[in-house]
């Protein structure tokens, strides 16, 4: 961590009341906090300094070159900002606004789309696809099956093809059908399986979902969408398509899946083509967070913006269940239970670009992640929230005078046994956190402090253990901690 975590990627301290700038190449985008939520602005500052540090650490030890990251709760961006770079050189910053393909986060506006012609009437989610699609029709089947229909395209129950019948996800020049391609093979390929009777994942089912859009509105699918939601939520940050005009500057370049040397290929930019409305958006984490604050609004208002409450609502509740009980969809969005609460969204995985986001409507936090590598944004997003769970639900240490937390605060050396770690303030103590941890927020153990500069091991069922002593320089500075008759040595502030 001495290199990892030294000058040159140095963290903002986040303060809940103004705007801070984050130092590792991101702007924050933070809205200020009324006065009688300060005791929980200071527990999301905590949090949100503590998932910056373990964000940050993520992305060294995992090479990843970009991750943007943004909450939201309720109807404003709580948090937002970028770390690394997103240049072939590595020297742009990401920031909050760095635009990335979202791929299959594309299928939530394709559906939102989709459902305001349903709320017009112009179509049903239960009659053939066909009847919208007259050119759809795929192979004859000998299986008995109930008719393909756009809620099951919208819930990957349909039993369609998992793709259009062209080789897109094939580098290193990933040819993506256009939409007269996509239109002439389709009846040359047949149902994988009966409808309604296993869900398979299907980018050519949302596909098929846009070109239903286009067919009953009688407007190109882009422009559609386009003026129809992304203008109305004031997402300028997202587009149906990928913006090649600002690759390589707003727009984060492409890397692969780490290789076992430490590296990872560079990705040639894609064409979405024909599969937009499936997997050819582009955003930032930014845009994704003020989406997920547009749903939460739209829940608690009861008033229309873009669409109803009531068709949202729909949107959100389980419409199919696989089998096996482990996958439940809603009409566009997945749904799931997360540790009892329910959670909504999606993921995306294109070439070169990993993207997730998750929204939790009872609790009105949603989380937006996307990097520029073929890595896991799920578990960023999830451990980003079990922070936020985590600092939220601590029970706070009553303050001890003259005892500053800051002080202790750091970076120490965990060599030969461990990487070096983080002490941060918590709750009105420290806890210890783990920049190479999978699961940030499990089972942490806080220090209790007891005056001078001694602490108390508290266990995380509450349990009070040994004595920590904290140990001083001549100059006044914090050098070392005192734990079982050892020493853990400071290696520098907080970055």
């Amino acid at each position: 961590m001495k290199a990892i975590f030294g000058a040159g990627a140095a963290l903002a301290v986040l303060g809940m009341m103004v705007p801070a700038q984050a130092e590792t190449g991101g702007d924050h985008h933070q809205t200020a906090a009324a006065p009688d939520d300060s005791a929980k602005a200071a527990a999301l500052s905590e949090a949100m300094r503590a998932a910056e540090l373990w964000v940050e650490g993520q992305r060294q030890y995992r090479k990843i070159p970009a991750i943007s990251a943004a909450v939201a709760q309720g109807d404003r961006t709580v948090w937002a900002t970028g770390f690394g770079t997103t240049d072939r050189a590595q020297r742009t910053p990401a920031t909050a606004d760095t635009i990335y393909s979202i791929c299959s986060i594309s299928k939530l506006f394709t559906a939102v789309a989709l459902m305001q012609q349903w709320e017009q009437g112009k179509v049903a989610l239960d009659v053939p696809i066909t009847d919208y699609l007259p050119w759809a029709k795929l192979a004859a089947d000998p299986r008995d099956s109930v008719p393909v229909t756009l809620r099951g395209a919208l819930t990957h129950s349909a039993g369609l093809p998992r793709e259009s019948d062209y080789p897109y996800w094939t580098g290193p020049d990933f040819p993506f059908p256009s939409q007269a391609q996509i239109r002439s093979r389709i009846g040359e390929q047949s149902p994988l399986y009966p409808a309604s009777t296993t869900w398979q994942y299907s980018n050519l089912g949302l596909t098929l979902v846009g070109e239903t859009v286009e067919a009953v509105s009688g407007e190109a699918f882009a422009d559609y969408v386009s003026a129809r939601i992304l203008t109305p939520l004031g997402l300028d940050d997202t587009r149906p398509a990928i913006p090649t005009d600002l690759y390589g500057k707003q727009m984060a370049v492409g890397w692969g899946a780490l290789a076992a040397d430490g590296t990872r290929p560079a990705v040639k930019l894609f064409d979405p083509a024909g599969i937009t409305p499936a997997a050819g958006f582009s955003s930032s984490a930014a845009d994704l967070a003020k989406f997920a604050s547009w749903t939460f609004r739209l829940a608690k208002s009861g008033e229309a913006e873009v669409l109803r409450p009531s068709t949202l609502r729909e949107m959100q509740r389980v419409h199919y269940v696989s089998p096996d009980w482990n996958t439940s969809w809603g009409l566009g969005f997945s749904v799931r239970n997360e540790n009892g609460t329910t959670v909504v969204g999606h993921g995306g995985s294109c070439p070169g670009y990993r993207s997730a986001l998750m929204i939790a409507p009872k609790e009105e936090m949603g989380i937006a992640v996307a990097m520029n590598a073929m890595d896991d944004p799920g578990y960023l997003a999830r451990g980003i929230a079990a922070l936020v769970n985590a600092r939220g639900g601590a029970t706070a240490f009553d303050p001890v005078e003259g005892v500053k937390l800051d002080d202790y605060a750091g970076v120490y050396d965990g060599q030969p046994w461990d990487s070096d770690y983080f002490l941060v303030p918590w709750a009105g103590g420290l806890t210890w956190i783990g920049p190479d941890a999978k699961e940030p927020a499990d089972g942490l153990w806080r220090l209790k402090p007891l005056g001078g500069d001694r602490f108390r091991v508290v266990t995380d069922k509450g349990e009070e253990r040994e004595e920590v002593v904290f140990e001083r320089d001549r100059a006044g500075k914090v050098v070392h901690y005192r734990q079982h008759s050892n020493f853990n040595r400071k290696v520098s502030p907080l970055p």
